[in-house]
């Protein structure tokens, strides 16, 4: 069910129609490789999104407990509001927080991409994993699956290298603060809905434009007025998906290597927590 196809024909993953699971081009649409070296029923049966948000969710939620596990006796089981469940300062550098002191201090620049993946409590991861499975779906059909990886990830990378900027070299703005440790998928978050605002805009469509936007403000105002909120990151990322969409163009079909760009994404992301860990050691 779950192996790889070989012949016959498969559904082109940007148009649709049917196309020999060899052939090199989609006649249709011309994507390259539409059937994806004969992975594509495969990648079909893991919904519209490619299994972008399962993925995401469970990635996160799993080293969000190894993290918690690995806090030993430093770890908050009982906080007070976003407290509760709180990973250690030192659990959170081990396994690649990223922030003015991890990237400019130690020189893990690598912690832009794996602190998208972590999170500093129960309610933190809780929130976002919301955000994530309300978002990835719809951005998955609008601007595509694997132009929503890259965007997710990128966009992550550019919250968290403006945000540690920012905390090194101190440029004091009003509500606003660079992290010297910071973790999370909210510059991520940010960064779809730039893509979803960056789409309305050149599209034509009011209504995604609105809602993305009226959301990254809510959000945006929301950050402003709690504690402990990395509003740069927020800001890097949002800039970030916008920048993002423009390059990919997301009123054109998704290409075949779009996914590639995507996986290879996944993987640095992935590295890089395995890099922090092995710096730790």
């Amino acid at each position: 069910m779950l192996s790889r196809k070989t012949s016959g024909s498969v559904v082109c993953p940007s148009c649709g129609s049917l196309v020999g699971v060899n052939d090199d081009r989609c006649y249709n649409c011309g994507r390259a490789n539409p059937g994806m070296w004969g992975f594509a029923p495969v990648l079909r049966q893991l919904g519209n999104d490619l299994g972008f948000v399962p993925l995401v969710i469970g990635a996160s939620a799993i080293l969000f407990v190894f993290s918690w596990l690995a806090s030993g006796a430093d770890r908050v089981t009982y906080g007070g509001g976003l407290d509760i469940l709180s990973p250690s300062t030192s659990a959170l550098l081990r396994f690649g927080a990223s922030g003015a002191i991890p990237v400019f201090v130690y020189g893990s620049w690598w912690t832009v991409l794996s602190a998208t993946w972590l999170h500093g409590s129960l309610l933190h991861i809780l929130f976002n994993m919301m955000w994530v499975r309300d978002l990835g779906p719809q951005s998955a059909a609008i601007i595509g699956p694997a132009r929503t990886v890259i965007i997710y990830v990128v966009s992550g990378a550019c919250g968290f290298i403006l945000s540690s900027a920012m905390g090194y070299y101190a440029f004091g703005i009003p509500f606003l603060s660079g992290a010297r440790l910071t973790v999370g998928a909210s510059a991520s978050i940010f960064g779809l809905l730039g893509a979803l605002v960056h789409y309305g805009r050149v599209s034509g469509s009011s209504y995604v434009h609105a809602e993305a936007m009226r959301y990254a403000v809510i959000l945006f105002v929301f950050g402003l007025v709690m504690r402990g909120v990395d509003n740069y990151a927020h800001a890097g990322g949002f800039i970030g998906g916008f920048a993002v969409s423009m390059f990919f163009n997301p009123l054109t079909r998704e290409r075949g290597d779009h996914m590639v760009i995507a996986v290879a994404c996944l993987v640095a992301s992935f590295l890089a927590v395995a890099m922090s860990f092995w710096s730790a050691l």
